[in-house]
């Protein structure tokens, strides 16, 4: 009886042009990346429910094959992504803007981060506080605010190796901080597909030189 009930079903969703759906959500990939959970809790989570940066699911996927627990990252903007890195890295500077999300996220965060709060000021503390650190860093991650000041100011903080990760990366509105990597010395390799909780299309790119920690 379950049989014919089953088979019935699908016979209806098919006729409803659901089946499809219906698929992605029981069996697919999609199901196995957690966005429909991520859709429904608009946070960004995997399928069983642990924090996940807010960047597209290849970028995701990638990044977890080749960083490792020697790695030091600096980021800007701060949440799940802090959760997620801090659990793959040595230790992790995180910079936060928004006063309500930094003290949500500093209730979460494992002691190997260091979480600060700046009040956002363009062209300012905000994306001069990476300036504090000459070569530190493997990884830094632009996913906040004021993100070409923000990129102009993290070379210096890089080691030789380091690379940026820049979230939303097709954005035209970010285009002089792009320019300004790629004439010094900097490479793009572009990441795209879906990301947790959104239902388009979206872009991650890693900026990178030659012999770079991630083995582009």
């Amino acid at each position: 009886m379950n049989k014919i009930i089953e088979a019935l079903g699908v016979i209806i969703l098919k006729k409803m042009d659901l089946y499809s759906l219906y698929s992605l959500k029981k069996f697919g990939l999609l199901k196995e990346y957690g966005w429909f959970k991520s859709f429904k809790e608009e946070i960004s989570v995997d399928a069983n429910g642990n924090p996940l940066p807010w960047i597209t699911y290849p970028s995701i996927e990638f990044l977890s094959k080749r960083i490792n627990s020697n790695m030091s990252v600096f980021e800007y903007g701060s949440g799940g992504s802090t959760v997620w890195w801090a659990s793959r890295v040595k230790d992790i500077v995180s910079v936060e803007h928004n006063k309500e999300w930094y003290r949500k996220t500093l209730t979460s965060v494992p002691v190997n981060v260091k979480l600060h709060y700046i009040e956002l000021d363009y062209g300012r503390a905000y994306s001069e506080k990476i300036s504090e650190y000459k070569n530190t860093f493997d990884i830094v991650v632009i996913d906040g605010r004021d993100r070409v000041n923000c990129a102009k100011n993290s070379i210096a903080a890089l080691k030789p190796e380091g690379v940026i990760i820049w979230d939303n990366s097709d954005r035209e509105e970010y285009s002089e901080g792009y320019q300004f990597l790629l004439e010094n010395g900097f490479r793009k390799i572009e990441f795209i597909g879906l990301a947790p909780i959104c239902p388009f299309k979206a872009e991650t790119a890693i900026f990178y030189r030659t012999n770079n920690c991630l083995g582009i």
